[in-house]
């Protein structure tokens, strides 16, 4: 090849590279492409969310490229189905709102996760920032990304196309780091319509960068706790749902294995380690917390659901060690002996490693102590989950229900709501797997169970089982629809005693009118699931119950089973009545004052 040859040859080769260049450049992308493309590149698929104005077109496209978009009914409801699907698989999902009462909606649902641990994004619509700046009376004009601040770990908002790849990496980083929680990201209707050439996103794409990385403990705290156990006559692990979000069950169950130490299982904690395992205190909580003399918290908060680590509830000279991955969490109600600050499975891993050069197993008479306590519990509850009375109570109706899940706990998902209905399950039925159960957790709301029913179901392909009052059903049941139009395997059990609590309360005025607790004790919330193409049961006895959700479960469809128990079954408030002040409750009658016994509205 002559030397001109040469020339013309590469001279047409940076003619042609600059003709392609050139083509790449004109060709553009838009925001919601560019960032269905950017969520899905940091391994996001799942997004749970309601359409509207500004963003149902990114709904849409997200779709089209290849993300699960599932439409619920409501924003708190699809916030609460991407925090269990993010506290099942460690990473976030992400939720999509409108703008203004949409993004509002998710609010409630947006702190529980913060407040629980769940890592989320919410992504909501908003309206044009500069008429909602100026208080121009823009169409659904709020202030989103301020307003969102106080429900969240951190609130962002993209204002330029170009800054998509920096707010997703740095919402991963935030949900997954330290203890996890919920991001918010506003995404304003100026910004949805901003475009950029494709070249330009290209170099500008970038992902996270190990959002949830292990955080080692220091080892002097390591060695003072394992020195403070050694020195315990009644030593107790206490295991949070922290336990369960770090994944550490594999580290746990080999510490309890070696130490023979007993553990309290908080309720999103079960299954950590099985709740069959001899070493639980779950069936004798009271006496193990009360005699307990040092104290090993793992991942568990000394919050209202520990009495703050005080009072009559704890030893009056119980010390405590507190393993949190977050700082400000140690001393947050009380002093605590040794603190360690760290991941849980990384904490675990050098409480085992050390073991040898700390060797302490719990004593028998403490053991032997708690497997008395427990056994005679256990067989209370026995008698009361069998019994045959009817109309039924919480206790034999979820003693029914017991049967059908321990047959399949492996691959069954359990969502659970109300008061009695979730206190009383929550002792009954058994969790032998880590991440199988999910009801209100720390913050205590209702209408939680049917978005993680849903959140459970996509994001693991099992089965799951709701159980809820016919209260806490109220508040999220029109999600029944979802799941039959996506064809999820739920099975929906409640159980219905007619009321807030119970059924049976008076209305003590002279309107007429059913008491601020009652509810209708004749429904059928089977036929809601119906009236959507699900398959509806009606069960009046514990064979019943055990028959029609055995069925339901099998089916891997969506099911309902309506549990007809007593109206007068329950009690105010579950286990935390306490929480609720009893005034002296009366009504006037002709100049008289007539009185009611608060807990069961019977005339004194």
């Amino acid at each position: 090849m002559t030397e001109e040859h040469a020339d013309e040859t590469m001279v047409a080769s940076m003619r042609a590279d600059a003709e392609r260049q050139g083509a790449d450049d004109r060709k553009v992308t838009d925001a919601p492409h560019y960032l269905a493309r950017v969520l899905m590149a940091n391994g996001i698929r799942n997004m749970y969310g309601v359409v509207g104005i500004p963003v149902t077109d990114f709904a849409r496209i997200a779709q089209g490229m290849g993300m699960r978009f599932v439409g619920m009914r409501h924003e708190e409801d699809a916030v609460n189905a991407a925090a269990a699907d993010g506290f099942i698989t460690g990473r976030p999902a992400v939720t999509l709102t409108v703008s203004a009462p949409g993004f509002l909606n998710g609010l409630p649902a947006l702190l529980e996760a913060t407040v629980n641990g769940y890592p989320v994004i919410m992504i909501g619509g908003s309206s044009t920032r500069h008429v909602v700046d100026l208080e121009e009376g823009e169409y659904e004009g709020l202030d989103q990304m301020n307003y969102a601040k106080q429900f969240c770990k951190a609130s962002l908002r993209i204002d330029r196309i170009e800054d998509i790849p920096l707010a997703v990496a740095r919402a991963m980083h935030i949900a997954s780091s330290g203890r996890p929680g919920a991001v918010y990201i506003d995404f304003p209707d100026d910004t949805v319509a901003q475009t950029l050439s494709q070249s330009e996103a290209d170099r500008l794409m970038w992902t996270a960068t190990d959002p949830a990385p292990a955080m080692v403990p220091a080892r002097k705290s390591i060695d003072a706790a394992l020195a403070l156990l050694r020195q315990a006559e009644r030593p107790l692990m206490v295991i949070g749902k922290g336990a369960a979000i770090a994944r550490a069950e594999e580290e746990i169950r080999e510490f309890v294995k070696k130490t023979d130490i007993p553990f309290q299982p908080m309720s999103m904690a079960k299954g950590v380690v099985p709740d069959t395992d001899p070493h639980s205190t779950a069936s004798c909580r009271s006496i193990a917390l009360r005699n307990a003399d040092v104290v090993l918290l793992v991942g568990a908060r000394l919050n209202w659901m520990l009495s703050f680590g005080q009072g009559k509830t704890w030893n009056e000279h119980v010390k405590f060690i507190q393993i949190d991955i977050n700082p400000e969490e140690i001393e947050n109600t009380r002093s605590i002996d040794v603190p360690i600050v760290g991941d849980i499975r990384s904490a675990m891993t050098l409480l085992n490693g050390s073991l040898e050069e700390y060797p302490f197993k719990a004593d028998e008479t403490w053991l032997n102590m708690l497997k008395e306590a427990s056994a005679k519990n256990v067989a209370k509850f026995e008698t009361r989950e069998q019994s045959d009375q009817l109309p039924m109570s919480h206790f034999n109706a979820l003693g029914a229900i017991k049967k059908v899940y321990n047959k399949h706990h492996e691959d069954l998902i359990l969502t659970n709501e109300g008061a009695n209905s979730l206190d009383d399950c929550r002792n009954i039925i058994d969790m032998l797997e880590p991440r199988h159960r999910l009801d209100c957790g720390t913050w205590g709301v209702m209408g939680c169970g049917t978005g993680y029913a849903i959140g459970a179901a996509l994001s693991t392909g099992k089965k799951v089982l709701y159980i809820g009052g016919d209260s806490a059903f109220g508040f999220d049941g029109m999600e029944v629809e979802v799941a039959c139009r996506y064809q999820l395997p739920i099975t929906f059990v409640v159980l219905n005693n007619g009321g807030i609590y119970r059924g049976d309360f008076e209305n003590l005025g002279a309107d007429g009118d059913p008491s601020p607790l009652t509810l209708t004790y004749n429904a059928h919330y089977e036929k809601v699931l119906e009236a959507f193409g699900g398959k509806g049961y009606y069960a009046s006895t514990p064979e019943e119950v055990e028959r029609m959700v055995g069925e339901a479960v099998e089916s891997g469809k969506p099911s309902f089973v309506h549990v007809q128990i007593a109206q007068y079954a329950g009690k105010e408030s579950g286990n935390i009545g306490a929480l609720n002040p009893k005034p002296v409750v009366g009504a006037l009658v002709d100049s008289e004052v007539t009185m009611y016994d608060y807990a069961t509205g019977a005339r004194m």
